[in-house]
């Protein structure tokens, strides 16, 4: 019994050391959240530069806004859009780890870089997603018709929100992952009949008949 014991102990502690090791080469270093907090700065200030206003022109600031066809949408701390953006993090997270961890591109050094990486990729995001080019396109292509682009609150807490879906991604089980996209998906798709799915087919290849199924308006 007690020779069993100690053969099956080394291979419990052998598995623990072995997952966390792989999630630790996701985490960012210093060096790396020090890079992701200039890339935040710098994306608040090209879109200052770009004439985004810094808090909703109404002049106050909501944690919460849940009218989607409304001035304040996109304009405040948390919307209905906020759960794509925290889809976002739980991508990029999967495509770090296929890419850096299980792919070795670049021998995995760019690995505790992730985060920062992810982060460019959102800001670069939020930022064309604020030219006149793409809000007119949310206008004449989706049931977003008076969209005119985020305020720069809103599009530093999308930064924050991908963020978070990043690191959850990196600590969770990838199945766990999987599920949690799908139920926020899912969520956004009941409550305002729109998510990052949706919202990725209308930007490249729109469909009236989505669009018309939207503009009657969801559960909320």
């Amino acid at each position: 019994m007690a020779g069993r014991r100690n053969r099956g102990a080394p291979l419990a502690k052998q598995a623990a050391p072995r997952e966390a090791w792989r999630v630790n080469k996701l985490l960012p270093h210093t060096r790396a959240l020090a890079a992701t907090f200039l890339i935040v700065l710098a994306a608040a200030a090209v879109l200052y530069a770009m004439g985004r206003p810094p808090i909703c022109t109404c002049g106050y600031v909501e944690f919460w806004h849940g009218q989607v066809q409304s001035s304040g949408n996109s304009q405040h701390i948390t919307d209905w859009y906020s759960p794509s953006h925290f889809t976002h993090g739980l991508i990029m997270a999967g495509v770090a780890w296929l890419l850096w961890r299980k792919w070795k591109l670049f021998g995995g050094h760019p690995s505790r870089w992730a985060l920062p990486i992810a982060v460019l990729v959102e800001a670069a995001w939020e930022i064309s997603e604020n030219t006149p080019a793409v809000i007119d396109r949310y206008r004449a292509a989706t049931a977003s018709y008076g969209y005119t682009g985020d305020s720069i609150v809103n599009s530093m807490a999308d930064i924050g929100w991908m963020m978070l879906g990043f690191l959850v991604a990196v600590k969770l089980p990838w199945r766990w992952t999987l599920m949690l996209g799908i139920f926020l998906e899912l969520l956004a798709l009941w409550a305002i009949r729109d998510n990052l799915t949706l919202n990725v087919i209308m930007l490249l290849y729109p469909i009236d008949a989505i669009r018309e199924w939207q503009a009657a308006g969801g559960a909320l």
